[in-house]
């Protein structure tokens, strides 16, 4: 396709992860990447974050799982996924036929199921775990993981005991203070931080006069997250040491380059996948006219280019 796109002035690396483009997708957009063959080279992208993957098989919440909002959508899938043997057994082996790395997204319900999870997945073929810490906590009652710095550092613990994979810990933006994770997860060993997770929210149809989603609340995403996804990539890069991916309502290059600008190292298009299969290319050449236009030699001049001098 675009040949610019294997330009190395947007090479950047996480941890031991090497991406030729700082662009990735974020997981549950994506699917497990293979969907978007027919539109996207899958070999012209930084990495590809499948799905989230749990132990067993999940079917996923009942009812409407997915609604439309003002300049976002909501949903509620529940973390359908076919487990990770599956994955491991008959999507991994397609996916390796590709020249791209892999990020795999984990969720469980207990430190030590995302333990097992990370030891399952630390094979050949896979680049990188990124933990969903937005999971509930079933032994605590239901608390999800990311919102308690001591269970998100537990979490982690668990996982970098049982893998040499680069470990990125994706955070939830439903806490007070987002600085506080960040530091509880670079603490805890983290080599990497992907931050927003979606924001809760719910809809209500007027006319039925009950709430439309099956699981009553759902994760917002979208455009109408995207201030919040820069705020708080901004905060944590001035406390942290490790790389960040940004997300949340990436449409263009230009909302892309806003994340970079903050201090994310990369960033991963979710949402706009679904309007545009092939955005994730297209930000990467869109990015490379950025860089030439403001006289960059590459990506990592932009880079935290608008937090405070130190």
């Amino acid at each position: 396709m675009v040949k610019a796109l294997y330009d190395n002035r947007l090479a950047v690396k996480i941890g031991d992860l090497n991406m030729i483009t700082p662009i990735t997708t974020a997981s549950g957009t994506f699917g497990f990447g293979l969907e978007f063959t027919d539109f996207v080279d899958l070999e012209k992208l930084g990495a590809v974050t499948v799905k989230g993957t749990t132990l067993e098989p999940r079917a996923g919440n009942k009812g409407q799982r997915v609604v439309e909002t003002p300049a976002g959508m909501l949903n509620c899938v529940g973390l359908e996924n076919p487990g990770v043997e599956y994955f491991l057994n008959t999507t991994l082996p397609k996916l390796k036929k590709y020249n791209v790395p892999v990020i795999v997204n984990i969720d469980g319900d207990s430190p030590e199921e995302y333990g097992t999870l990370a030891e399952k997945l630390n094979v050949d073929g896979v680049a990188a775990i990124e933990i969903n810490i937005s999971c509930p906590n079933v032994a605590q009652g239901g608390l999800a993981f990311g919102t308690c710095p001591t269970e998100a550092a537990k979490v982690i613990k668990a996982v970098k005991s049982h893998t040499h994979k680069t470990v990125i810990t994706k955070l939830t933006p439903n806490v007070t203070d987002i600085v506080e994770i960040a530091l509880a997860a670079e603490a805890a060993g983290s080599d990497a931080i992907s931050l927003i997770n979606t924001l809760l929210g719910m809809k209500i149809d007027i006319n039925q006069q009950k709430p439309v989603l099956g699981n009553i609340m759902g994760g917002l995403s979208g455009p109408a997250v995207r201030p919040v996804a820069v705020r708080m990539v901004y905060q944590v890069a001035q406390a942290v040491h490790i790389p960040i991916i940004g997300m949340g309502g990436i449409t263009c290059a230009a909302d892309a380059i806003e994340l970079f600008l903050a201090g994310a190292t990369a960033v991963a298009v979710g949402c706009g996948n679904f309007r545009n299969p092939r955005l994730t290319e297209t930000i990467s050449t869109d990015i490379l006219k950025y860089l030439d236009v403001h006289g960059c030699k590459n990506i990592h001049e932009i880079i935290g280019k608008a937090l405070p001098l130190k």
